[in-house]
């Protein structure tokens, strides 16, 4: 089974920078790709960015140049820096992951989750 942790979330001012953590646990051989989603509430969920194993970083058009995406093979572990808050960032942020259990087979995982709230 696989695993994906997020951490980091919270609640901060408006201008303050956060740094979100997404662990992968569990059984695999590797860990394909690794990325960010935000939900707002009533909204759908919204792609934020993606790193591939190789380095390959995708944002989408409508992300802010003040999120960073990174990204720790060894560690098996995905960051997202957000500088300079706003409280229109206030999202819950999941972590995604397509990993790689066996030779011939792969699959995409989430995780639970973290909430980032912006005071104003």
């Amino acid at each position: 089974q696989v695993q994906l942790v997020e951490s980091g979330g919270g609640l901060l001012q408006a201008g303050g920078s956060l740094r979100l953590s997404c662990l992968a646990k569990g059984n695999f051989l590797k860990i394909n790709a690794m990325g960010w989603f935000r939900q707002a509430p009533g909204k759908q969920r919204e792609l934020v960015t993606t790193s591939g194993y190789g380095g390959t970083i995708n944002y989408a058009d409508s992300v802010e140049s003040r999120f960073t995406v990174s990204r720790d093979n060894a560690k098996n572990t995905v960051y997202l820096k957000m500088n300079n808050l706003k409280p229109e960032n206030a999202n819950i942020y999941y972590c995604n992951a397509n990993v790689q259990r066996t030779l011939m087979g792969n699959m995409y995982y989430w995780g639970r989750g973290t909430q980032v709230t912006v005071a104003s």
